[in-house]
């Protein structure tokens, strides 16, 4: 896949149809700028255009977002220069989620925790970097630094092989993208079952709200094969859930959605609006310690 092949995001959102509560929290993105000093990996399995950090302030402007959680990218393998320079910009507003080999040494990964990391991303779906294969093992790093594991997993059936293995991992773990099921396989499919067993057994497993529109086979506009699945989440646990844009909604080739359309159909799918606030602020704040930084 060509730079030329994946779009950039849209480049007109708009505000709202409903203001988000204070706080509010984009859990998952990614900025892809500066070239000439942050180097794609050579094993990257897609190279994006520019997709700056003032584009993405600008979206937090627009939608009304307070704070954020900056995901390093996969292109950059190993590299987390790009999302450590930025956090040490907007000290306290972000915080980030790294990418780290079992073998990182102790010095730099307290430089990343002072930096404002939070987190350790294990990526099967792009293996650039850390895979699941590797949980115990960052699992063990990570875990004196207080940081959860955040898994994008390759497949949705991927987790039932996995669920003994996260059920005995000892920090706390987040499940991207809802655990990445595919809308048309419905939400009894044996890997969305394991989500939501993780999700009932344990009190520090959480799951990302976000990038639903990829994983719909009904497709735009409105998703309606992704509503139940959301749902599902946010009837069984709106305390572990959080929300984020996944912006620039990285790797797309053939359709770009709007951001602004994404929120305000997510809106739509809320079940109780007592469950807006949690999912917008309060959980992330908990779970990326916002009130400690």
């Amino acid at each position: 896949m060509s730079e030329a092949d994946v779009l950039p995001p849209h480049a007109h959102p708009r505000r709202p149809q409903r203001a988000l509560p204070p706080g509010s929290v984009d859990c998952h993105a990614h900025i892809f700028d500066r070239f000439e000093r942050y180097r794609f990996a050579g094993n990257r399995k897609y190279s994006p255009p520019l997709c700056t950090r003032e584009s993405w302030l600008e979206l937090h402007a627009t939608l009304g977002v307070a704070r954020g959680v900056q995901v390093n990218g996969s292109p950059f393998g190993y590299d987390n220069a790009i999302t450590a320079d930025f956090l040490r910009e907007h000290p306290g507003r972000f915080v980030g989620v790294a990418t780290i080999p079992p073998t990182v040494s102790d010095s730099e990964l307290h430089e990343l925790n002072r930096a404002g990391f939070r987190a350790a991303r294990l990526m099967d779906q792009y293996a650039s970097g850390a895979t699941t294969d590797m949980l115990e093992a960052i699992a063990k790093r990570v875990a004196p630094l207080g940081w959860h594991i955040e898994i994008n997993i390759a497949q949705p059936a991927d987790w039932v092989d996995l669920e003994p293995r996260l059920a005995r991992c000892p920090v706390a773990l987040v499940f991207d993208h809802l655990g990445r099921p595919r809308g048309g396989e419905g939400i009894d499919q044996p890997g969305f079952q394991v989500i939501r067993r993780l999700l009932a057994g344990r009190d520090d497993c959480w799951t990302k709200v976000s990038s639903f529109y990829r994983l719909s086979d009904s497709g735009p506009p409105h998703y309606a094969d992704m509503r139940p699945f959301v749902e599902a989440v946010l009837n069984e646990r709106a305390d572990r859930c959080v929300w984020g844009t996944n912006w620039p909604h990285p790797g797309l080739t053939r359709f770009m959605p709007n951001d602004t359309d994404l929120l305000d159909l997510l809106e739509s799918w809320i079940p109780r609006e007592a469950m807006r606030e949690p999912l917008f602020s309060s959980n992330a704040a908990r779970l990326y310690h916002f009130a400690e930084n």
